[in-house]
């Protein structure tokens, strides 16, 4: 394979990336905390859409509690944001295995886990 084949390639990859980041920015997940006294929707892209919120949980007594359990279900949402964003990149590259796209995903599992 030649220099201009592999530019190429490269090519072909950095597109189909933005396509799965893009694709994955429109999505909305939801994540829990507390066993659901805490709800909060956001994009795939990490914008927060949505919070909800138990009635039990809104007392003075309960406001470090409930600050914690927001957070909670906001990383609980970007979790599956993240693992979904990697599930399509696995999938859509399936086939197309290369050293570009190893790399990247190398990389992603290497921020994941640090």
């Amino acid at each position: 394979m030649n220099i201009n084949q592999l530019m190429k390639q490269a090519q072909v990859m950095q597109k189909k990336m933005k396509e799965l980041q893009d694709e994955t920015a429109k999505k909305e997940f939801e994540g829990k905390a507390g066993g659901g006294l805490v709800t909060v929707s956001m994009t795939g892209s990490g914008e927060m859409q949505k919070i909800s919120l138990d009635q039990s949980l809104l007392k003075a007594e309960e406001k470090e509690m409930l600050e914690d359990l927001i957070i909670a279900a906001y990383h609980d949402a970007k979790t599956k944001a993240d693992e979904d964003s990697l599930k399509l990149q696995l999938m859509k590259f399936e086939g197309t295995w290369s050293w570009f796209y190893l790399k990247e995903l190398q990389v992603m599992v290497r921020a994941r886990e640090g």
